[in-house]
C-alpha cells in the first residue's frame, strides 16, 4: 500500500534528495507498466483496427492472377557468324530494362488493341451498369436510358484512362538473379487474367523482332550508300599514293628504300675500319711508350715476332759466344778480339734498323686505317643526307599511305557487314522466349492471410501509436518513481482510494475518515499506518513531533488524509491534535461536523485560551484546533510570536501534532507554516495533479527551506496500480488483502 520510506533529507531542512539513477532493467519494466495502464486503450484499438481490416478483406472481390514466364537468351547467337548489332547477352541492368519495356504503356496499348479491352467494362468505365446513385443522376437530369447508353459507349478519348486500367493489373518482376522475367496479370475473371498474360508476353516478344527488323533494314540501307562513298575514296587513294612514289623516287626492295640498305652496309663497313684504326693505333702507341721508357725495341711484340730480327739475335748470340772466348783468351787488344767486337756492333746496328722500320711500318699501318675510316664516314654522310631528303618525302608518302589502309580496311569491313546483315534480314530471332505461358489460375490470388497479418501488425502499430500520445498527453503523476526521478523528491508511499481497497460498496460509502476508524485491520487502515511512519522516520536523528500536511492544488484529499493520519495516530494511543491552518476554506471544521464559535483566530489574537477552542475528535481521542465560522482577518497571523507560541504549547501537551494547510501553490501563508513543523507531507493526488503544479510546489517548498520530509499519493486506485508499477507495494493489493478485514 506505500513504500519503504525514503531518507531523502538526512536530518537537515534543506539538504537536497539525490534520486537513485535508472537502470535499463528500471527502464523495461517503466515501459511493461505503461503498457499494463493503458491496456484497455492499446486493447481498443487493436480490436477496432482488426475489426474494421476484417470487414474490409471480406468485402474484397476475389481476384485471380496468372502468370507467364519469359527468358532471356544468355547468350544472343546470329545465324551468321559476325558480331551482332546488339550486345552479346543481357546484364542485370539489361535485364531490369527489358522489365521496364514490359510495363510501358506503348506496349500496353498495343495489348488494348489487340483483344479490343476498350470495349470490355472492366477497363473502360463508361461501359459498366450504372449504380443506384448514376441511376438517381439520371433520373435527376432526365437523361433517358438510349442517352445513357450513348453516352457510356466508348469514346476514343477512353484510351488512356483504359491503358490505366491495364496497366494497373500487370505486375512485372526479375525472377532473382537469373535472366526469368515473371509476366502477371490480375483480374476479376481468371480466363482474361491468363489471356492478358499471354498477350503482353506476345507483345513484347512481336516487338523486339519490329525492331531487329527496323534496324537491320536501316543498317542495310546505310551500308549500301556508305559502300558507294567509301568505293571511290578507297580508288582515289590509292591513285595519289603511286603518283607520289614515282615523283620522289622512293622506289623500295624488300620493305626498305635503296638509300636505307646502303646506309646499312657503310655503316657496317665503318665499324670494321673503326676496329682496324683502333687496333693500328694501339700497336704503334705501345712501341712508342716502351721506346719512351729506354727499352732497345727489342721487345716490342712486331720486333718479337719478327723473323730478321730473330735471326740477327741469332748472329749475335754466336758472336757474343766469340768475343768472350777471344777476350779470355788473347785480351781486349788482341786484332781478332777487335774484329769480333766490331761484327758485334754491326749486328746491334742492323737489328736497330729493322726495329726503326718495324716502328715506321706501324705509323703507316695506322695512317692508312685512319685514311679509310675518314673516306667510309664521309660515304656514309652522304648517304644519310640524301636519306634525310627521302624521310621528308616519307612522311608525306605515310600519310598518303594510312588514308589508303584505312579507306580499304573500312570498305572491307562494311563490305563483309552488308554482305552479313543481308542475310540476317530474313533470319532474325528474337532475344527472348515464352518459357511458360500463363495458364487459367484455379484459386483466387488475393492473399487474405497476408493482408490479415499486416491488419494485425498495423493494428499493433496503432494500438502502440495510442498509447504513445496517451502518455504524451498525461501529465498526472502516477508511481513513486516518476516522483523521484522527475521531480527528485522523496517518495514516502500512498492512500488508496477507498472504492478500490474495499470489495463492499456501502462501506466505502461511509467515507475514508470514518473507515479508517470503523476498520481499523483494513488495508485502508494500514496504508495510513504505514505512511505516518514513513513521516516520522522520514528525518532521521530529529525528534518529529509536528507534521504540515500540504498539498499543491485544492481537491487532492489534504484535509481527509490529515484527519486519517490524526485518527490513526490516535488509535495507536498517542495524544493527537490536529490544527486547521487553512483560514479560507476551513474544511477541517466542515468534515468533523464540528459547531464552534471561537477557534484558531480568537487564540491567537488572545480573547480566548487553548483549552476553550480545542474540540474533541467524535470518534477517536484526537483533538481538533478548528477555524470558526465568522472569524477572518486579512493579516498575516502564522509568522507571528503567537502562531510560534502556540505551536510551542501544542507540542508539550500533545504526542503529535498535525497541522492541516492550505494549498501551497495558492496561500503564500502555508510556506510560513510549514516552516514551524519537524517535518513537512506533500500530497499529490493520483494521475490528476501536473507536474508542472508538483514540481512549482517543491521549488518553493526548497526555496523557503521547509523541512520536507516527502511526498504521497493520495486516492490511488489499487485494482489499476497493479497495470501501472511494480515497485509500489500497493501495486501487490490482490496477493496480500487476505491479510486485512476490509
Amino acid at each position: 500500500m506505500n513504500s519503504t520510506a525514503s531518507n531523502g533529507y538526512e536530518g537537515r531542512p534543506d539538504a537536497g534528495y539525490q534520486a537513485p539513477p535508472e537502470t535499463a532493467g528500471a527502464g523495461v519494466q517503466r515501459l511493461v507498466a505503461i503498457f499494463r495502464r493503458r491496456l484497455r486503450l492499446f486493447g481498443g484499438v487493436v480490436i477496432g483496427v482488426i475489426a474494421i481490416s476484417v470487414v474490409v478483406i471480406m468485402a474484397q472481390t476475389p481476384q485471380f492472377t496468372a502468370t507467364a514466364t519469359v527468358s532471356m537468351n544468355a547468350h544472343k547467337q546470329s545465324i551468321v557468324q559476325a558480331p551482332p548489332t546488339q550486345d552479346q547477352s543481357p546484364d542485370s541492368t539489361g535485364v531490369d530494362t527489358e522489365v521496364e519495356i514490359l510495363k510501358s504503356r506503348t506496349l500496353a496499348q498495343h495489348v488494348v488493341q489487340d483483344l479490343k479491352l476498350d470495349h470490355d467494362p472492366e477497363f473502360n468505365g463508361r461501359l459498366r451498369k450504372p449504380g443506384p446513385a448514376q441511376l438517381l443522376r439520371n433520373a435527376i437530369t432526365g437523361l433517358t436510358p438510349q442517352d445513357a447508353a450513348g453516352a457510356a459507349a466508348p469514346r476514343p478519348s477512353d484510351i488512356d484512362s483504359v491503358i490505366d486500367a491495364v496497366s494497373g493489373g500487370l505486375k512485372v518482376a526479375r525472377s532473382g538473379q537469373t535472366y526469368l522475367i515473371n509476366v502477371s496479370y490480375t483480374s476479376v475473371d481468371p480466363a482474361k487474367a491468363a489471356l492478358i498474360a499471354n498477350a503482353f508476353t506476345r507483345a513484347y516478344l512481336n516487338s523486339q523482332l519490329d525492331s531487329k527488323f527496323t534496324s537491320t533494314s536501316d543498317a542495310n540501307n546505310w551500308l549500301n550508300e556508305r559502300l558507294g562513298q567509301l568505293r571511290a575514296q578507297v580508288e582515289a587513294a590509292d591513285t595519289e599514293l603511286q603518283k607520289y612514289k614515282i615523283a620522289n623516287n622512293l622506289m623500295s626492295s624488300q620493305g626498305a628504300t635503296l638509300t636505307e640498305q646502303e646506309i646499312s652496309t657503310l655503316d657496317q663497313q665503318l665499324a670494321m675500319t673503326r676496329a682496324q684504326e683502333a687496333e693500328a693505333s694501339a700497336r704503334l702507341s705501345t712501341a712508342r711508350h716502351q721506346l719512351e721508357k729506354g727499352s732497345t725495341g727489342e721487345d716490342v711484340g712486331e720486333a718479337l715476332s719478327s723473323p730478321v730480327i730473330q735471326q740477327l739475335r741469332q748472329q749475335r748470340a754466336l758472336t757474343s759466344k766469340t768475343v768472350a772466348d777471344l777476350q779470355g783468351r788473347y785480351g781486349d787488344r788482341h786484332p781478332e778480339m777487335l774484329k769480333a767486337k766490331r761484327e758485334l756492333a754491326d749486328i746491334d746496328s742492323q737489328i736497330q734498323s729493322e726495329i726503326q722500320r718495324i716502328i715506321s711500318n706501324l705509323e703507316a699501318q695506322a695512317q692508312v686505317a685512319k685514311q679509310r675510316t675518314a673516306s667510309i664516314e664521309s660515304s656514309v654522310g652522304q648517304s644519310r643526307g640524301k636519306l634525310a631528303g627521302n624521310n621528308r618525302a616519307l612522311v608525306r608518302l605515310n600519310e598518303l599511305q594510312r588514308n589508303a589502309d584505312a579507306a580499304r580496311t573500312l570498305y572491307e569491313t562494311l563490305l563483309n557487314r552488308y554482305k552479313e546483315t543481308s542475310v540476317e534480314k530474313g533470319l532474325q530471332q528474337t532475344d527472348a522466349h515464352v518459357v511458360s505461358p500463363a495458364n487459367v489460375p484455379t484459386a483466387p490470388s488475393s492473399r487474405k492471410g497476408l493482408m490479415g497479418a499486416f491488419a494485425i501488425l498495423l493494428a499493433l502499430s496503432l494500438g502502440c501509436t495510442a498509447v504513445v500520445l496517451a502518455e504524451l498527453l498525461d501529465n498526472g503523476i502516477s508511481d513513486g518513481d516518476m516522483i523521484e526521478r522527475e521531480m527528485d523528491a522523496a517518495y514516502l508511499g500512498s492512500i488508496p482510494l477507498l472504492s478500490s481497497a474495499t470489495e463492499t460498496a456501502e462501506i466505502s460509502k461511509i467515507g475514508p475518515e470514518r473507515f479508517v476508524v470503523e476498520r481499523p485491520l483494513s488495508s485502508f487502515a494500514e496504508a495510513i499506518r504505514s505512511l505516518t511512519a514513513s513521516v516520522m522516520f522520514a528525518r532521521i536523528g530529529d525528534d518529529v513531533k509536528v507534521i504540515a500536511v500540504t498539498s499543491s492544488l485544492p481537491g487532492e484529499g489534504k484535509t481527509t488524509s490529515s484527519i486519517c493520519l490524526a485518527r490513526s495516530l490516535a488509535l495507536s494511543g498517542k495524544k493527537v491534535v490536529i490544527v486547521d491552518c487553512d483560514l479560507r476554506q476551513r474544511a477541517l471544521k466542515r468534515m468533523l461536523a464540528a459547531d464552534v464559535s471561537e477557534g484558531m483566530l480568537e487564540l491567537l489574537n488572545g480573547n480566548v485560551k487553548l483549552d476553550d477552542v480545542l474540540v474533541r475528535d467524535t470518534l477517536s481521542s484526537a483533538m481538533v484546533l478548528p477555524v470558526s465560522e465568522a472569524a477572518f482577518t486579512p493579516r498575516d497571523v502564522f509568522g507571528t510570536n503567537a502562531m510560534r507560541e502556540l505551536v510551542s504549547e501544542l507540542r508539550s501537551r500533545f504526542d503529535m501534532v498535525i497541522l492541516d494547510t492550505a494549498p501551497v501553490l495558492l496561500v503564500t501563508e502555508t510556506r510560513t507554516v510549514v516552516g514551524l513543523a519537524d517535518a513537512m507531507l506533500l500530497l499529490v493526488r493520483w494521475r490528476k495533479t501536473s507536474r508542472r503544479a508538483v514540481a512549482a510546489s517543491l521549488k518553493l517548498l526548497r526555496a523557503a527551506k521547509a523541512p520536507l520530509a516527502g511526498t504521497a499519493l493520495t486516492q490511488v486506485n489499487i485494482m489499476e496500480a497493479v497495470n501501472i508499477t511494480s515497485t509500489d507495494p500497493s501495486a501487490y493489493y490482490k496477493s496480500y488483502k487476505q491479510y486485512y478485514s476490509d
